[in-house]
């Protein structure tokens, strides 16, 4: 049985997560529209209800809040995109809710995905940025290939590729398709569902 100790320990604990959890959904748009290079904690602050000294008690840096803010969105994507693909029984639904759950994430939410590849980007220069962003390569790569396993169980198939190259392969449709949205193009979203759902069976022998 734990202490009194430990358990108002685990209390703070919990307090001090939601409060940064609080936060960083608040400020999550803010970094979503003004990017990585236009920020400041005070510049967050400003476009939220929080004073700067409170956004610095909870969070080291600029840093240290745009990778938790990343985080907690892409393990969002994650659990979201799952749930679509879960649903697929025959091989051709699991190719058509691939595209479609990639191209429902990207609309969803356009601007917080390019603040993922604005930090990607930003991790070549600051070291600082390096773990955190391997670590959410990591997940969406294990997503990626939980679905080409899947794939692979319904077909009696074997995949062609490794993981890191299958993720490669879905990440360059969906990166693609983001910049082109962003831009303007209508066919954008469309184009990421046909890519999607012909790049899967390629896959496979």
């Amino acid at each position: 049985m734990p202490s009194s100790g430990a358990v108002r320990l685990r209390s703070r604990v919990d307090k001090f997560e939601d409060r940064r959890r609080e936060l960083a959904d608040a400020a999550l748009l803010a970094l979503a529209e003004l990017g990585y290079a236009r920020t400041s904690l005070r510049t967050i602050a400003d476009h939220t209800e929080f004073s700067h000294g409170l956004l610095h008690y909870y969070f080291a840096d600029k840093s240290d809040l745009i990778t938790y803010c990343v985080q907690r969105y892409k393990d969002a994507c994650v659990q979201r995109y799952e749930g679509l693909v879960a649903e697929a029984s025959t091989p051709a639904e699991l190719a058509v809710a691939c595209g479609d759950g990639l191209a429902a994430t990207l609309a969803d939410a356009p601007l917080l995905h390019r603040l993922w590849y604005d930090l990607r980007a930003q991790s070549l220069f600051e070291e600082a940025f390096r773990a955190d962003v391997a670590e959410i390569d990591g997940r969406l790569q294990d997503m990626i290939w939980r679905l080409v396993l899947a794939y692979a169980d319904i077909t009696g198939t074997e995949p062609t590729c490794t993981p890191s190259a299958a993720y490669a392969m879905f990440d360059g449709l969906f990166q693609q398709a983001l910049q082109r949205h962003l831009a303007g193009a209508e066919s954008a979203l469309d184009d990421l569902r046909d890519g999607c759902r012909d790049l899967l069976p390629r896959l496979f022998v």
